[in-house]
């Protein structure tokens, strides 16, 4: 049996990887996705980083997705806010957009990106909500990260069913 990596050393190798630009879509792989996309749908357009540099639990990050091409989400850039636990990477970060955006995997209440886990807990509030379709939180292994969630959501924005979908207008927030 390998030893697990210490939840603040994966944290450290993340952060180093998002400083650096060594992320979203530069030779990383995305083993959840079933999804068949170009691979220039995930270069270049999604980063990430520390909220707060002072946060020496590194628990608060940003991200960035850049709304895939020939979709409704094209020229927009997306904000969210990770926030990992005391149990990442056993258990995903949780994940809240700060722009508002349209799909079945966020509460327009909130921003709020949906776990497996979390939306079988409140499935009466959650009706609308449908985080089965996200892979790698439908089905989290510890080897994921934020860059696969980040790359994920990307692919979710440009699969078919959600190229159309009516978007807020831009700049809007939750």
């Amino acid at each position: 049996m390998a030893a697990k990596m210490p939840r603040n050393f994966r944290l450290l190798e993340e952060l180093e990887k998002g400083e650096k630009g060594l992320g979203a879509g530069k030779g990383s792989d995305t083993p959840c996705t079933p999804y068949d996309q170009d691979t220039d749908t995930t270069a270049e357009a999604c980063s990430y980083g520390l909220a707060d540099g002072d946060d020496m639990m590194m628990s608060n990050w940003n991200g960035t997705i850049l709304g895939p091409p020939h979709s409704a989400h094209e020229n927009r850039i997306y904000s969210v806010n990770l926030h990992c636990g005391d149990s990442y990477p056993d258990s995903p970060p949780t994940i809240q957009f700060v722009s508002k955006v349209n799909l079945p995997c966020v509460d327009q209440r909130n921003g709020k990106v949906q776990s497996y886990a979390e939306s079988s807990l409140h499935t009466a509030d959650l009706v609308k909500v449908d985080p089965s379709k996200v892979p790698c939180l439908a089905h989290w292994k510890r080897d994921y990260n934020m860059e696969t969630i980040l790359i994920e959501l990307r692919r979710y924005m440009a699969l078919p069913q959600h190229k159309k979908l009516q978007q807020p207008k831009e700049g809007e927030t939750f």
